[in-house]
């Protein structure tokens, strides 16, 4: 597949993820939208990594992009976390309009 595809599959994936982050009140869908979102900025650096030309990537932004998804990871399950505590003091998952608890 074609660096073209991938620019434009990660640039959808981020829309939606974006999307989602404005679109629900419930922490937990606002969380996976953070994450589809940050998957989809790791799959545009991957392909806009290549150099043209050459049949070879660069391995900078692959290192980068490992880096990024421990964080990610990390984050997010820090975030569940806080989720979770949240709906356990408070009985409600969704945030009010104002994005207050």
């Amino acid at each position: 597949m074609s660096e073209a595809v991938f620019a434009l599959v990660g640039a959808l994936l981020f829309a939606w993820g974006l999307f989602g982050l404005f679109a629900y009140r419930h922490l937990i869908r606002r969380i996976i939208a953070a994450k589809i979102a940050t998957s989809a900025v790791f799959l545009l650096i991957i392909a806009l990594a290549r150099v043209p030309g050459q049949g070879v990537t660069d391995p900078v932004p692959q290192a980068l992009v490992l880096t990024g998804i421990v964080i990610s990871i990390s984050l997010a399950a820090f975030a569940l976390v806080l989720a979770c505590r949240f709906i356990e003091l408070t009985g409600e998952s969704d945030l009010d309009e104002d994005g207050r608890g």
